[in-house]
């Protein structure tokens, strides 16, 4: 299944937009997210996409201190690119998740990590990194099990308006470093093949 986008009024305030995402009963088991003012339903990830996002978690907690978590369901909030997103995992302070009923600034992430599905592997491409760089969010891992030319893995960094620059990027199979305060290697050798 592909996903579902749902109609909304193009002058509706951001916070009409996000009391709509919160009040709405969506499908259970689906991701909703508000991309660039769009509010996107998608379905459940994939088994592989899962396992992916589980491998990388697994180092994440070899290195991220006690008073930070790894979130695989956290929404955070970019107002200023009218995004409400959900990242496939979000390193940010456990304190700040604590004490939020639905949603954190995206500014208080460390670093965001999206595993791309066929359906919307263009999100994960161009709009959510546009927002997660306008939040200044530190490091953006995409693992794009779909790109044009094999299945990649990408981590940008220095965020400067609604762009970053490359750190690295590798083909599947090959390491890749998260540099401080990560100091890790993620193997994409460890991550499954469609």
């Amino acid at each position: 299944m592909s996903a579902l986008t749902v109609s909304h009024d193009p002058e509706q305030s951001w916070d009409d937009l996000v009391r709509f995402w919160e009040e709405m009963e969506w499908p259970e088991g689906s991701k909703v997210e508000i991309i660039e003012g769009i509010v996107t339903v998608s379905p459940a990830p994939a088994s592989r996409h899962n396992v992916i996002a589980e491998r990388i978690q697994r180092r994440l907690y070899s290195v991220v201190p006690e008073d930070w978590g790894i979130f695989q369901t956290q929404a955070i909030a970019v107002p200023s690119r009218m995004g409400m997103l959900i990242p496939d995992l979000l390193v940010a302070p456990v304190r700040e998740c604590a004490e939020t009923d639905s949603h954190l600034p995206a500014a208080l992430a460390e670093l965001v990590v999206e595993v791309t599905s066929k359906s919307n592997a263009r999100h994960d491409r161009v709009a959510k990194p546009a927002a997660y760089a306008t939040a200044g969010i530190p490091l953006y891992l995409l693992v794009d099990r779909w790109a044009p030319g094999g299945p990649t893995a990408t981590l940008y960094g220095e965020p400067k308006g609604d762009v970053y620059r490359v750190l690295s990027a590798v083909k599947s199979g090959d390491p890749i470093k998260l540099p401080d305060p990560f100091g890790i290697v993620i193997d994409t050798g460890e991550f499954p093949v469609d």
